[in-house]
């Protein structure tokens, strides 16, 4: 099949058809309708997915959209069972190289120009530095990270824009159905981030792209994005403690298995590490016979007074290492044309616009709440009410978070025309940390990281909301969301809310656990005072209940600046996200 996808829309409002080339001939009447895609892109109705979307409406229900239709496909591919299952066939690394065969991607793969980055911390982010400079630079660009926080189509990225919808279907559909015909019991259906490694390499392939950049999406070894055999360049970026029940539990078993992504012949960057991880990398690398480069933390005057489009210092290590990986692939893509790259501390325009602009949603990111607004007759950009969301979910990790949000909202109140102007805008400040971790993570290396960093610079919370995650692991979009019912389970919730309140030196407070499943009939929006002076922390049954909180006594206390530190989870994040921007 041609790798050449065209993706038609029927002129008729009703109709939509996605064709490959070969059946471009085909007649307008020979779409279906909107409920029911064409033939070759409809979702199947196998017993598998019964419950799901796939099936026809219930009488009053709204018909599925095709994008809905792929989406509750696609969850029938999340695995119930362990990744460690032996007889989860679907999580056999060796699988992969059939599915490519399935799909006749073998030989478009091989041609692809990779970049291939691994890491604990910060590998996204390399990656978005990465695309954005070789994008500057004129180039292509493909890139496929992972989670996404509101739609799946954002680990999908052509010329650092989100893969389309029509784009995204088509494309979806062709894998599916290839796949889903040649399944059987040995090599079945691909498991949920297989498939979705699969649909990257047909869209970047289809799409002609001339740089493909891959993250990582757990491991390394034997990680769906591994399959790539001769990548250009690979990377590893900071290395910490994370995923330890599938990794290892030290720092040696988990550069293992990142290094699992060198290849023989092919230069491989890091950045500086800790020794116990050093020496592993060191050491895979040589078997390989490869030298293992150190990519040195970007210098802040290569920018010639800008900053990274991603703020942060720990960004500076990630820009660096993103620099690297870029002159090397096109040193070696022999992608030179047109560009001087100078010594080390160089930077070419094209890199510097690059790193400038470059973006990614939940890492580092300030947003201004738009449904509160208060007029202020001192300044009418005042916000009363910020998120400042980071995804921030390893120990590391939520030090180099605590950091950021201590230096930002500092700035933000230097930014004032004088400390007396604030004062009297404001009357006060209080951060508020809106907090969820995956129970797999332990809060007690995660807390006090946050809490202790956010102390050294200064910082203190007023209050801690303890909510659980509106998206749910086993259904994917952004209306995958628990139903409402006073029946949810909060059990890990209190126990986040009995580490912060011990963390703190309080016990069990003193007023003991608040579980705020309501918001009191009206009584909690007057007393947002005694709540925080009587209890550190608080329970929510959902982030709306706590958003709605926030929101109701912003407006109530017009005296007081919130600002509302949302972190321990990407998915935590996105939702967030997705409610205050809907």
């Amino acid at each position: 099949t041609s790798p050449d996808l065209l993706v038609k829309k029927c002129v008729e409002p009703s109709m939509t058809c996605y064709i490959i080339s070969s059946d471009s001939h085909r007649p307008a009447s020979s779409c279906a309708p909107l409920s029911r895609p064409a033939h070759l892109y409809s979702p199947p109705t196998t017993p598998d997915m019964a419950d799901g979307d796939a099936g026809a409406p219930e009488a009053g229900s709204h018909a599925p959209s095709p994008y809905e239709e792929a989406l509750s496909c696609l969850s029938s591919l999340i695995a119930t069972r362990t990744r460690a299952d032996a007889a989860n066939k679907g999580d056999s690394f060796d699988l992969m190289l059939e599915y490519l065969k399935m799909l006749d991607l073998e030989a478009p793969v091989s041609q692809l120009k990779v970049i291939h980055v691994a890491g604990t911390k910060g590998k996204g982010s390399t990656c978005a530095f990465t695309e954005s400079i070789l994008r500057s630079c004129g180039f292509r660009t493909g890139l496929f990270t992972s989670p996404h926080l509101i739609d799946i189509r954002e680990r999908f990225r052509l010329d650092g824009v989100d893969v389309s919808e029509e784009k995204f279907l088509a494309y979806f559909w062709w894998c599916w159905y290839r796949l889903q015909e040649k399944a059987t019991d040995d090599i079945p259906m691909p498991t949920y981030f297989r498939f979705l490694a699969l649909l990257a390499f047909k869209i970047f392939t289809a799409e002609q792209v001339d740089v493909a950049i891959l993250e990582v999406g757990l491991g390394g070894k034997f990680d769906a994005t591994n399959v790539v055999k001769a990548p250009v360049v690979c990377g590893v970026s900071s290395l910490g403690y994370d995923h330890t029940e599938i990794l290892g539990n030290t720092l040696g078993e988990i550069a293992g298995e990142k290094a699992g992504i060198f290849k023989k012949g092919v230069p491989a960057y890091t950045v500086p590490q800790l020794e116990e991880a050093m020496l592993v990398l060191r050491d895979k690398a040589s078997q390989l016979g490869i030298p293992l480069q150190i990519a040195q933390p970007l210098c802040i005057g290569s920018l010639k007074g800008q900053k990274l489009g991603l703020d942060g210092e720990h960004q500076y290590v990630n820009a660096g290492l993103a620099v690297a990986l870029c002159r090397t692939w096109l040193q070696n893509a022999r992608q030179m044309e047109g560009l001087c790259l100078g010594d080390s501390t160089d930077l070419p325009e094209q890199f510097i616009r690059g790193l400038t602009a470059s973006s990614l949603q939940g890492r580092a990111q300030v947003i201004p709440d738009p449904y509160v607004s208060i007029q202020s007759p001192v300044n009418s950009n005042f916000r009363p009410l910020v998120f400042y969301l980071d995804g921030a979910h390893s120990p590391e990790s939520m030090e180099m978070c605590a950091k950021w949000f201590s230096r930002v909202i500092k700035e933000d109140g230097q930014h004032k025309s004088s400390r007396e102007e604030w004062s009297h805008e404001n009357g006060n400040c209080k951060q508020i940390l809106i907090f969820n971790c995956m129970s797999v993570r332990d809060p007690h290396r995660l807390l006090p990281r946050l809490v202790n960093a956010c102390a050294d610079n200064g910082v203190h919370f007023h209050k801690a909301i303890f909510v659980p995650s509106q998206s749910v692991f086993n259904k994917v979009g952004s209306h995958a969301t628990p139903a409402d019912s006073p029946n949810v389970d909060l059990s890990w919730q209190l126990t986040l809310q009995g580490v912060w309140e011990n963390l703190l030196g309080g016990g069990k407070g003193i007023c003991g656990n608040v579980v705020a499943d309501s918001l009191g009939e009206g009584k909690g929006d007057s007393h947002l005072n005694s709540m925080m002076e009587c209890t550190r922390s608080c329970v929510f049954s959902s982030i709306p209940l706590a958003i709605k909180w926030l929101r109701d006594n912003t407006q109530q206390n017009q005296s007081v600046r919130f600002q509302v530190l949302v972190t321990g989870s990407l998915y935590l994040v996105g939702d967030v996200l997705r409610l205050i921007q809907s």
